[in-house]
């Protein structure tokens, strides 16, 4: 358990933004977006994607850095945008190119399909690609990616020490 505290971590705030994305999308699918799901799914996960942000960087990566503030948030939000992307493919997929909707298929068939491809496997692929590139690029280990101050520090004292 504790080798993967990380990922269980990382599941933990997936659950909850899946949540909270799963309420977004039918609040705006049930009133103003009833004819746009893709636009409803989009807008969603943008409001997850900033509570995922802030729980992840102040628990799941909590141990890891060496970046900027600033750098760490356009990168998560860079990975996100794409991440977003990828969890719109299957629901637009199966919406417009499967023909997935009123009144090819019942409007219970329709709201099936959404959800196994919007907020199943988008949201699996998209969670797929957000643990690898969060881990590799936004929050790397320390000596793995992005230096800290003290381990550039700690070399510099190593190579000044082979010299002499």
């Amino acid at each position: 358990m504790v080798k993967h505290r990380e990922l269980v971590k990382f599941a933990f705030v997936g659950g909850t933004c899946f949540l909270l994305t799963a309420a977004v999308n039918y609040g705006l699918k049930l009133t103003v977006l009833q004819a746009k799901p893709v636009t409803a799914l989009t807008a969603a996960t943008i409001v997850a994607t900033v509570v995922s942000y802030l729980l992840n960087r102040g628990w799941s990566f909590r141990s890891r850095g060496g970046r900027s503030r600033h750098l760490e948030a356009a990168l998560f939000f860079l990975v996100s945008a794409l991440a977003i992307g990828i969890n719109d493919i299957p629901l637009y997929l199966a919406r417009y190119a499967f023909d997935l909707q009123f009144p090819t298929v019942s409007h219970f068939t329709q709201e099936c399909s959404d959800f196994v491809s919007g907020m199943i496997v988008g949201t699996l692929l998209a969670m797929g690609f957000r643990w690898w590139a969060l881990k590799r690029w936004v929050f790397p280990n320390q000596g793995h990616g992005a230096r800290s101050p003290r381990s550039i520090a700690d070399q510099s004292e190593t190579v000044s020490e082979r010299v002499a």
